[in-house]
């Protein structure tokens, strides 16, 4: 079986980047697998991919690189439909609405055609008019697949297949570093302004803790000027971005996670990945399906004293290594079920009932 998935850009730091070359090692390992990145910028993805998985892109903005037509929005969506109307797959697998609104069109009529989501569209218009002509739509979250199956009204059956940790061996937390850490985009629907002003109470109480945050973004001025105003500059850290990120979680003994109503759940798994308890908020659709209070992490009502009900969920597990060590190998349990072979199997028995 030969599977084509199609990227924005494979090149990005995203969550859902992550998850789709995730998944698309593991279903190399039985199937013949390509990534397309409609935009290239970058000589290498920021996140690694397996050997077997064969890579290429629609418009190439490398710096350097030669190009033989003019760049642009209209002419990279010319140049899409080409590459899509001339795929020879058996699979074709979008991770965009606007990419799935372009396959329906597009894409030969024979080949199955599943629209990969986690959040509801933009613009739904289009959505609601293409993705009848797709085989499928496969959210990551039950909640995301309840919004599309109400969006659609009738159109293509929606499914729920969860993201995929990449291949093992994870490193493991020994639980034993004075570390709180969070990863991802430094962007605005992460809501790190939150946990560094949550996390101002826990360093008034407890000076011998850090916060290291990893990723980067629009909102860096922003949030090292909140650093700055709250003097926290010996307890927070800007960490900046790496492909590792699981390597740095387990250097850490709580991560926490502060964004709202986002589906992606990447760095909740990673974290569990490593071994280490996850502390989120109730409203996160993505972490809410993970994180189970007492199991493996802590999740903190959303109420008008929530920075000061998350200090206090970050505090209690500080003070207390047992439970911290408890809700470890609850995190560990959690995430082997998130495997990427887990995961491309229920891809593939999808597939097949789809056929």
């Amino acid at each position: 079986m030969k599977v084509s998935l199609v990227l924005p850009s494979a090149y990005s730091m995203r969550g859902d980047v992550r998850a789709t070359l995730n998944l698309a090692s593991a279903l190399a390992k039985r199937h013949e697998v390509e990534v397309i990145s409609v935009r290239r910028q970058k000589e290498k993805p920021f996140f690694p991919v397996g050997s077997d998985v064969a890579m290429r892109s629609v418009v190439d903005v490398r710096p350097g690189v030669r190009h033989l037509l003019p760049r642009g929005q209209v002419r990279t969506e010319v140049a899409l439909w080409r590459v899509l109307r001339g795929l020879k797959c058996d699979v074709l697998i979008t991770t965009r609405p606007a990419l799935g609104v372009q396959a329906a069109r597009h894409a030969p009529r024979e080949m199955l055609k599943i629209a990969r989501e986690w959040a509801r569209p933009a613009v739904p218009g289009p959505v609601k008019r293409f993705y009848p002509r797709l085989s499928a739509v496969v959210t990551a979250t039950e909640s995301a697949q309840e919004e599309w199956t109400r969006l659609l009204e009738g159109g293509p059956a929606v499914h729920s297949v969860q993201d995929a940790l990449p291949a093992g061996p994870w490193p493991r937390s020994r639980m034993d570093n004075r570390i709180v850490a969070a990863g991802g985009r430094w962007v605005p629907v992460k809501a790190y302004h939150r946990l560094i002003k949550a996390f101002a109470v826990v360093a008034d109480k407890r000076p011998d803790w850090r916060l290291r945050l990893y990723g980067g973004g629009p909102e860096e001025r922003r949030l090292r000027a909140l650093v700055r105003e709250l003097d926290l500059h010996n307890h927070v850290y800007f960490m900046g971005t790496t492909p590792d990120l699981a390597g740095e979680f387990a250097k850490a003994s709580i991560v926490a996670n502060t964004s709202r109503g986002e589906d992606h759940s990447m760095t909740v798994l990673e974290a569990m990945g490593c071994g280490v308890p996850v502390v989120a908020f109730e409203g996160a659709r993505g972490p809410t399906e993970f994180v189970a209070t007492g199991y493996n992490g802590v999740l903190v009502p959303e109420s008008e004293a929530d920075l000061h009900l998350f200090a206090a969920a970050l505090l209690a597990l500080i003070d207390d290594e047992r439970r911290r060590r408890s809700l470890a190998a609850g995190a560990l349990d959690t995430a082997q079920r998130h495997s990427a072979d887990e995961v491309a199997e229920q891809w593939e028995k999808l597939i097949t009932e789809l056929r």
